[in-house]
């Protein structure tokens, strides 16, 4: 084959698994022979309505086989896939629809709406609808597959050549492209094998949407490279994961402190049979002692892992052994990855001391799409700087400490602190404003915006959250409001987010705050 991307990995594995089960979902089964014909299929028909390599394929929807079906036929034809985040506002979809080019958009039927609001004035000209009917401008998707040759696609496609571009939340106010190549991704796939154990008899429950790099990259790609089943659930749901661990004997799991604990205090956890399960894996922030404890109580243990959409996701891998002994830790480099902690000049710290954390490996990004500036300050000599302040033990296991970036994590998804502030600042009552992560117990952490107004201006709380609403993802709106008469500043005028968080931090914690229901 003259491709050697991931568009041809179904079709090569469909030669040994044949009929295997490979994706699962609504109670519908696809094996890998089917798998390969439908992919084979839909290249050819996007190919006949003119998508060509280097072309961007978006796609706007919640975990479905037609997710892994564009991703695989996009790469079959040497085009780059671009999987848009369900839960952002449309101007947020427009933005990603723009930066990328994307002229063909797919999208599921249940999110019409955000994709009409999304993509009206785009160069999208291609819109194809999954699990539903084809209305003026719209093609549905079963017929478009149907229109494909089930014959051979072959186009020279290289390891260098990219094959997905995953937006980033900007921490200057835009997004950013990160570029995923076909070779970072199968590297990931690698790690993964090797450090997760992941084999042929997998069973994978995607709790995760895979248009996060994390539930596609070390869930999704390495189970089917290795010819295990996917299972796929549109959205998170307890009970539901409960019954589907036992009634489908799933062996791998993986999600966010946050699921995980979910998943414990649910009324079933304690009656239903989860001996299936051996991986089980986490990222987003450490896993609490108590969760650790409840889970070995069960005869389970995590590994625990740090990484970014930079890195495909994977840095670092908690052998699950060592989870209680190193508590606390995101674990050891994975296999085909290198990790530093480095000063301010980039030189190796030892250990115990802290620095900015460095990656370099064969999934590490070379690029942000079309932004040359960000791609020179984030990549040094081939190393990735991270943003984020950490250290090694003795031992070599890498602990997080703390955010250059002011990222926030909540519930898995990454808020970038300056998004949020730039339109809040729109606001001509406002003076300032800075957004910081506080504990929560829920989500981890929750946003909280701390805002001083103009002399003799009123502003509510409600009136910020509501100047936000429609504008960006629910999770990145504040859960909490604080008014101040000023921000505490540097000599250069820089605010201490440091000091705001230690304040709100310990105000929070006394006051027992949690974030009440669902805020996805």
């Amino acid at each position: 084959m003259h491709n050697q991307g991931i568009g041809t990995w179904i079709s090569r594995r469909s030669m040994r698994s044949l009929d295997d089960v490979a994706i699962s979902y609504r109670g519908r089964t696809i094996g890998y022979r089917e798998l390969s014909s439908r992919i084979r299929r839909l290249a050819h028909a996007l190919a006949d309505r003119g998508v060509t390599a280097g072309d961007r394929v978006a796609f706007l929807g919640n975990n479905h086989p037609a997710f892994l079906e564009s991703l695989f036929a996009t790469a079959t034809i040497g085009a780059i896939f671009v999987p848009l985040n369900t839960r952002l506002a449309a101007p947020e979809i427009t933005f990603a629809l723009e930066d990328s080019g994307a002229t063909t958009l797919i999208l599921t039927q249940e999110l019409r709406e955000l994709a009409r609001a999304g993509a009206w004035s785009t160069d999208v000209t291609r819109r194809i609808v999954v699990d539903g009917e084809a209305y003026p401008a719209v093609e549905s998707y079963d017929e478009v597959l149907a229109s494909g040759s089930d014959t051979e696609f072959d186009v020279p496609v290289t390891a260098d050549d990219p094959a997905i571009i995953l937006y980033t939340s900007g921490t200057t106010g835009h997004p950013k492209g990160a570029v995923l190549t076909h070779g970072n991704l199968t590297w990931n796939c690698f790690n993964a094998l090797i450090d997760y154990g992941v084999s042929a008899g997998e069973r994978v429950l995607l709790i995760s949407p895979m248009f996060h790099v994390a539930s596609l990259s070390m869930g999704a790609l390495p189970v089917l490279l290795q010819g295990g089943q996917v299972i796929l659930h549109e959205r998170f749901d307890p009970a539901d994961v409960l019954r589907t661990v036992q009634a489908e004997q799933v062996t791998m799991l993986s999600g966010v402190p946050t699921t995980f604990q979910l998943l414990q205090e649910h009324p079933d956890w304690e009656t239903t049979d989860i001996s299936s399960l051996q991986h089980l894996t986490c990222g987003g922030s450490t896993m609490p002692e108590r969760m650790l404890a409840a889970y070995e109580q069960r005869g389970l243990s995590f590994s625990c892992g740090y990484g970014m959409t930079e890195t495909s996701p994977g840095a670092t891998a908690m052998p699950p052994r060592m989870s209680k002994e190193k508590m606390g830790s995101s674990g050891i480099r994975h296999f085909f990855t290198d990790v530093r902690v480095v000063d301010q000049n980039g030189r190796d710290l030892p250990a115990g001391e802290v620095g900015e954390i460095w990656i370099s490996g064969p999934n590490v990004i070379k690029e942000y799409w079309r932004r040359p500036d960000a791609t020179g300050s984030a990549i040094v000599d081939g190393w990735f700087r991270s943003g984020d302040l950490g250290y090694f033990d003795s031992d070599g296991f890498l602990f997080i400490s703390d955010r250059l970036k002011d990222m926030i994590i909540s519930g898995g998804e990454n808020i970038y602190s300056a998004e949020v502030e730039s339109i809040i600042m729109e606001l001509a009552e406002i003076s300032s404003v800075a957004l910081i992560g506080v504990p929560d117990e829920k989500w981890g952490e929750v946003p909280l915006a701390v805002v001083s107004v103009h002399p003799g201006a009123e502003l509510s709380a409600d009136a910020i959250r509501a100047h936000l609403d429609g504008r960006l993802a629910r999770y990145k709106i504040p859960k909490q409001v604080v008014f101040t008469d000023e921000l505490p500043r540097t000599a250069s005028g820089k605010v201490r987010k440091a000091d705001l968080r230690a304040l709100y931090a310990a105000e929070r914690s006394a006051a027992g705050t949690t974030s009440q229901g669902g805020h996805r």
